[in-house]
């Protein structure tokens, strides 16, 4: 499994990738292959401000429905629009074209306390 080093993950299996003040938010490749094939995202949340942890959307698969939980506090600013009509970007390049949401960093310290990829893999096992 592939876990990019300048990526932040959470244990929840959501990544963060920092790009000044907004944190580009996706669901790991370990979560994508757990879940299996994915079908549709839903995910309302443009415009809305989330704590760290809350709940922000959900992934359905073939098999199972899933929360996805908000890695950073912040503003929900974009979806990824491309996933509305190509759900399966999540499965096949999760941390490229299959990032979900942007988020605009309302405490910008949440991401000292995400794992860095070692830590993470050691988390899930791998």
């Amino acid at each position: 499994m592939n876990f990019p080093s300048e990526l932040k993950y959470s244990k929840d299996h959501e990544w963060v990738r920092v790009e000044g003040n907004v944190g580009v938010v996706g669901i790991t490749d370990f979560a994508q292959k757990e879940l299996g094939d994915i079908v549709f995202l839903d995910v309302t949340s443009v415009g809305t401000t989330f704590s760290k942890e809350e709940v922000f959307g959900t992934v359905e698969a073939v098999k199972t429905v899933s929360d996805l939980f908000m890695p950073v506090s912040g503003k929900v600013v974009e979806f990824n629009t491309a996933l509305e009509g190509n759900p399966e970007l999540v499965n096949s390049d999760p941390y490229g074209a299959g990032w979900i949401v942007k988020v605009e960093l309302s405490s910008p310290s949440d991401i000292d306390t995400l794992l860095a990829s070692d830590a993470y893999t050691q988390l899930i096992g791998a």
